[in-house]
């Protein structure tokens, strides 16, 4: 199967204008609120493959501008379509197939417009993100309604950095919890925004 070929394989879930959604490594921000590139985890691209399936995520882009990285992922994303792991478990193969690796958001922004012929509206996550801020409900309706594809935006580490979620078009609200804590794991909070989306359209 070609590339193109696996692109109009994939589900759309839904109505309304197709999800994407980016990992991105690079900007973030470390413990100590330093712009870093973070490294990729095995367990990140695993769970957010899952996640991107389970909630009809048209492509999950693994963004890092960093190349031994980027052929890292190509190798753990090979092992699972056409590898022993391709055989072992093949509901994970079908999750892999909604990966594509890039080098920058722009690229993958790219991507998506190549796809859809229309620009994707950035949707910037976080914890702690500022005002003007787009309810999960706006989102939805965007989503339901809109003529443009939706690239959701995630950070590792501990989070988009300033200029990532700047560029953005929008700022979802943050998921809140019962108390001021509030520090889930990429893969924690993906989940629980993709459910929240879908149960908004």
């Amino acid at each position: 199967m070609t590339k193109e070929e696996d692109r109009e394989s994939l589900r759309d879930i839904g109505e309304g204008a197709p999800l994407y959604m980016a990992l991105l490594h690079d900007p973030v921000y470390n413990r100590r609120g330093e712009t870093v590139t973070a490294a990729v985890t095995n367990l990140d691209i695993h769970d957010l493959a899952r996640a991107a399936m389970t909630f009809g995520i048209r492509r999950f882009y693994v963004v890092t501008p960093v190349e031994e990285q980027r052929t890292l992922v190509h190798r753990i994303v090979g092992h699972w379509m056409n590898g022993y792991g391709s055989r072992y478990n093949p509901g994970r193969r079908k999750a892999f197939e909604t990966i594509t690796v890039t080098s920058s958001l722009e690229e993958a922004g790219k991507d998506v417009e190549r796809e859809t012929g229309s620009r994707p509206v950035t949707v910037a996550t976080g914890a702690a993100l500022e005002p003007p801020l787009m309810t999960f409900s706006e989102l939805g309706r965007l989503v339901r309604t809109g003529d443009r594809p939706c690239l959701i935006l995630f950070g590792t580490a501990w989070g988009l950095a300033k200029e990532a979620v700047s560029g953005a078009d929008r700022r979802l609200e943050p998921i809140s919890g019962v108390g001021e804590y509030n520090h889930l794991s990429v893969r924690s909070a993906a989940a629980i925004v993709l459910d929240r989306i879908r149960k908004n359209l």
